[in-house]
C-alpha cells in the first residue's frame, strides 16, 4: 500500500479516478472501476464522489486509497 495515497487529502471539486487497490478489501461495485467523478464531500475517512451513470447523477462513498486525483 502506498501510504501517500492512503493519507492523501482531497478537496471539494477535485476530479478523481476510481482505481481499486487490490491489496485492500474493496466494498464498491465492479462497475466503478476506471470511472471518473468529482469529490463533493467527506464522510469520516472516506470521500463522497459524484459519478454520472448514463444520464443519472449517483453518489458513492469511497475510501481515499481507491481514488487517484486527476490533475
Amino acid at each position: 500500500i502506498q501510504l501517500s495515497r492512503y493519507f492523501q487529502s482531497l478537496k471539494e471539486g477535485d476530479s478523481v479516478a476510481v482505481i481499486r487497490e487490490p491489496s485492500v478489501d474493496a466494498h464498491f461495485p465492479e462497475r466503478l472501476q476506471g470511472r471518473t467523478g468529482i469529490v463533493i464531500g467527506k464522510r469520516g475517512r472516506a470521500y463522497m464522489v459524484k459519478i454520472m451513470e448514463n444520464d443519472k447523477e449517483k453518489r458513492f462513498i469511497i475510501e481515499s486509497i481507491h481514488l487517484n486525483k486527476i490533475k
